[in-house]
């Protein structure tokens, strides 16, 4: 009663004044969920996965506890498939905002549901972990969790795809055009789903991927750079040349006069590069990734 009279004095002095008595504050709006892919700590990384993330600017680093950012397409367009996008920085951060969100965002607008990889850095000071070991397990573990998860999001378990952008695009690769590790040690009923990926996107991958000959089983791939990119132009032609030869389905973009880290076409003025993702949706919908149809069943386990 005491918190009720209070709050009438307060519009009556507030009208006395001449005043409109202020509304009050709007809830803010919630962020998007975050799951973690071991909630009881990944493998060999259990003594640190309390420790907080170091976020700077766009940037995050210090990453122990590998987990999803979740964003889900609006329900009225949805089509049931689903993408893993995995940020580059050199394995040394995450570049979390361009290479993340803003994918995610523009994968929305498709009617594709994104989840945002939060992987083990191997290159961030002090760092024990290994790319090819505990931060290629992070993309195993999350497309097996996204799998096991599907229909909690309404998402095919047949049309789940992975997209890296540089660091992230080793890791892409790593895990659809390598030959799979020998299978883990069952810890959970997520561990029996297959890590393999239905398709892959890879924006200026890195060289750390390219296997020696990808696996005749890999999954169809879009893979664009730019044509002045040092690092990564090549990487990005000899892993289409490796998929041709294998028989795999793969679509390469090569932009003329383009460097490194273009992201969604934000730091560029060229018209081709503002408007790659459009080339990416073209791929996604011949592959009839974007199709909507019933969700289907899960496939049997695959390697």
């Amino acid at each position: 009663m005491l918190i009720h009279a209070f709050a009438a004095l307060a519009l009556l002095s507030s009208a006395a004044d001449g005043q409109p008595a202020a509304p009050p504050p709007a809830p803010a709006a919630p962020g998007p969920a975050v799951v973690s892919l071991w909630p009881q700590g990944a493998p060999g990384a259990e003594r640190r996965s309390q420790e907080p993330e170091v976020v700077r600017d766009t940037y995050v680093s210090n990453v122990h506890s590998p987990s999803l950012t979740v964003f889900q397409a609006d329900p009225s367009h949805a089509n049931g498939a689903a993408v893993i996008v995995v940020p580059g920085g050199g394995h040394r951060m995450l570049v979390f905002v361009n290479e993340g969100m803003g994918p995610a965002k523009a994968l929305n607008r498709y009617g594709v549901t994104a989840f945002v990889l939060k992987y083990r850095l191997a290159r961030d000071p002090g760092s024990t972990y290994t790319i090819e070991g505990d931060a290629a397990a992070d993309l195993r573990r999350a497309v097996r969790w996204v799998r096991a998860h599907a229909a909690d999001y309404a998402v095919d378990p047949n049309r789940i795809g992975v997209m890296g952008f540089s660091a992230g695009g080793e890791l892409v690769s790593l895990v659809a055009d390598n030959p799979a590790p020998p299978q883990p040690r069952v810890a959970d009923a997520i561990d029996a789903v297959s890590a393999r990926p239905d398709f892959q996107v890879l924006v200026y991958p890195g060289p750390l991927g390219v296997p020696a000959q990808a696996a005749a089983g890999a999954p169809p791939a879009f893979i664009t750079a730019g044509s002045l990119d040092q690092c990564c132009a090549t990487p990005a032609m000899t892993l289409y040349s490796q998929l041709r030869a294998a028989g795999v389905s793969a679509e390469l973009h090569l932009f003329a006069d383009t460097d490194h880290a273009f992201n969604l076409g934000t730091r560029s003025e060229r018209v081709s590069i503002l408007h790659w993702p459009d080339r990416l949706a073209d791929w996604l919908g011949d592959g009839g990734w974007l199709r909507q149809r019933p969700v289907a069943a899960p496939s049997p386990p695959r390697r």
